[in-house]
């Protein structure tokens, strides 16, 4: 389970001026300046995006004419997110968008299964291991908490301590929930932060470590490989610890802030870093593998499916990469060529690649043929939300979250 985020030359993404805004930016003061900060360079100008059907596909089957299908379903939702892949999930046959209340949809019929108010915070990593639905605790009251996906039942519970406060989990495998809180002073400040695993049989804490000063405990992306704990943060600093001891193995400054998903493969953390995208050994901490796109492009963010690795640049190219040696196994331009917007998030079912983009418009989520990339479709609601597109799929259909509005697409 993994958790950086390319930006234009020359300014921050919006997706980064929303995750702020998530944090203490008020969207009053955003929303004037969100909708006309678009530029031509990403979008490609108007009506190069096909509209959608106005029927129906025969059966649930996606059209074979260039234009997207119509959902099979579309629901409101309770959902507040700020971008990041892992606030959408599909499992155990429901679907989940981080909110408040929490609420699951029945994949096939989107009818809501089970809500859970005060279940998560939203923006907060909705974190599966282990058949668990893992979050952080939307009641703040310091806890974390295990959910069964398919009934929102309680299945396990954990505090780290009182000198701690709003304990977030950031990764999960079978055996820990790793967490980072702050650390309280004696006047209810907080200057520092710890990073913690619980054991997710017991609830029990494993270990604890105190983090750097001026480290932080939002803006950081997690993954688990065997005994290898890797995340980045928004202090350029990219870190591996023991799983077993919490002990830093290693620890080094990237060229570029990550400010969102990585990829973990095999014995390889990869990560891109504006023009390049550069793979380190988990054990060390060495270069491996280094990838350069054009000049004054950058690259986003990695998405590892089906052991190849799918990532777009600012230039709306489509890479698939070989995550073990860098090799390109191809290139596509014809997002470019279509005039849309870049994708940031990826899933895939059968043949077919789908991509998930930032703002509207000329985005929402595209469908590429996964041998060679070429776009066969693009899906939009239309409906100018100013939030990110969220996809997730459960191999029968894909979960399209925009705003309010979560869509199921047949796949």
């Amino acid at each position: 389970m993994s958790k950086g985020l390319g930006t234009t030359v020359g300014r921050s993404s919006r997706r980064r001026v929303l995750r702020l805004a998530g944090g203490g930016i008020t969207m009053a003061a955003l929303g004037a300046g969100l909708t006309g900060c678009e530029d031509e360079l990403a979008t490609g100008g108007e009506g190069s995006t096909p509209p959608p059907r106005s029927a129906s596909p025969e059966d649930g089957k996606v059209p074979e004419d260039g234009r997207a299908p119509e959902p099979l379903w579309t629901k409101s939702t309770s959902a507040q997110t700020y971008g990041d892949n892992d606030e959408l999930v599909a499992v155990d046959g429901v679907v989940i968008a981080s909110g408040d209340p929490l609420a699951a949809f029945d994949g096939a019929t989107g009818e809501e299964r089970w809500s859970l108010p005060g279940g998560a915070v939203p923006g907060a990593p909705l974190l599966l291991g282990d058949g668990t639905l893992y979050l952080e605790s939307g009641k703040y009251d310091g806890s974390v908490a295990g959910y069964v996906p398919g009934s929102g039942k309680e299945a396990w519970r954990s505090r780290l301590g009182k000198e701690y406060r709003q304990p977030r989990p950031v990764a999960v495998d079978a055996e820990q929930v790793y967490v980072i809180a702050e650390i309280l002073e004696a006047d209810g400040s907080s200057h520092t932060n710890v990073i913690a695993a619980l054991n997710s049989g017991t609830g029990k804490v494993a270990w604890k470590e105190q983090r750097d000063l001026g480290t932080q405990q939002n803006g950081v992306h997690a993954a688990v490989r065997g005994r290898y704990l890797v995340y980045t943060d928004f202090k350029n600093n990219l870190t591996v610890r023991d799983t077993a001891t919490g002990k830093q193995v290693w620890t080094q400054k990237t060229t570029k802030t990550s400010y969102g998903p990585f990829v973990v493969h095999q014995d390889l953390v990869i990560v891109p870093q504006g023009q390049r995208l550069q793979a380190f050994a988990l054990s060390d901490g060495s270069e491996k593998w280094s990838v350069r796109a054009e000049e004054f492009t950058t690259f986003r963010e990695p998405t590892l499916l089906e052991d190849v690795l799918y990532i777009a640049d600012s230039g709306r190219t489509l890479w698939a990469v070989e995550p073990g040696t860098g090799k390109k196994i191809w290139q596509s331009t014809a997002l470019k060529d279509a005039g849309g917007q870049v994708p940031r998030q990826f899933v895939k079912v059968g043949g077919t690649l789908y991509g998930a983009t930032d703002l509207d418009k000329q985005g929402g989520v595209h469908a590429f043929d996964a041998k060679g990339g070429g776009l066969r479709w693009t899906f939009n609601d239309k409906s100018g939300d100013y939030h990110a597109w969220l996809v997730a799929t459960d191999g029968k259909r894909v979960f399209a979250l925009h705003g309010k509005k979560l869509h199921a697409l047949p796949a």
